[in-house]
């Protein structure tokens, strides 16, 4: 029971696209690290698959991996909107990456460190309620990257009063004062 359980937290479902316009799907690293020369990943029946980071395009987080006989065999990742049609909401860098085979997508990338220190970019796609919940793009399949905006946290007002305002109600040390 226990075994399952760190199985569960260490690998996530993903679906691979290649820029050979074909796709694996399997159990991959919640946190991918490209120190070795290739992704490793456990296929459902679980047959280790490795593939160069060279021709991997992208690696998608799903919620569920694709059946044999699904309808969706030429987009499993279900990437319906790949940029924004309003401006997003959620807190962060909107990004906008051209990749080396032209495909254009947009994503949400969080502002920190990772943007100029890590091995790839991991992305919140335009539709979260679409199959893919996040998107992992390595470096080198990235071509161009151009910054669309930075989306941050709401500003929070200051709690002081305004100076022009009457008080409807004496304060406690106000009470304690006699009269003038």
């Amino acid at each position: 029971m226990r075994q399952s359980k760190t199985m569960a937290a260490q690998r996530k479902p993903v679906i691979v696209r290649k820029f050979s316009r074909d796709w694996c799907a399997g159990y991959a690293p919640a946190i991918l690290d490209q120190e070795s020369a290739d992704l490793e990943m456990l296929e459902p029946g679980g047959k280790v698959l490795r593939i160069a980071w060279e021709a991997v395009k992208w690696v998608c987080y799903v919620r569920d991996l694709p059946g044999p006989n699904a309808a969706d065999q030429a987009q499993p990742e279900r990437l319906q909107h790949k940029r924004f049609v309003l401006r997003p909401r959620t807190p962060g860098l909107w990004l906008r990456l051209t990749l080396n085979d032209g495909e254009e997508i947009e994503g949400l990338a969080a502002n920190d460190r990772s943007l100029i220190a890590g091995a790839g970019l991991l992305l919140t796609p335009p539709d979260t309620r679409s199959n893919t919940q996040r998107i992992y793009i390595p470096r080198q399949a990235i071509q161009k990257l151009q910054v669309a905006g930075l989306i941050g946290t709401a500003q929070r007002r200051s709690t002081g009063r305004p100076s022009g305002q009457a008080e409807l109600f004496a304060s406690p040390t106000d009470e304690a004062q006699p009269p003038a």
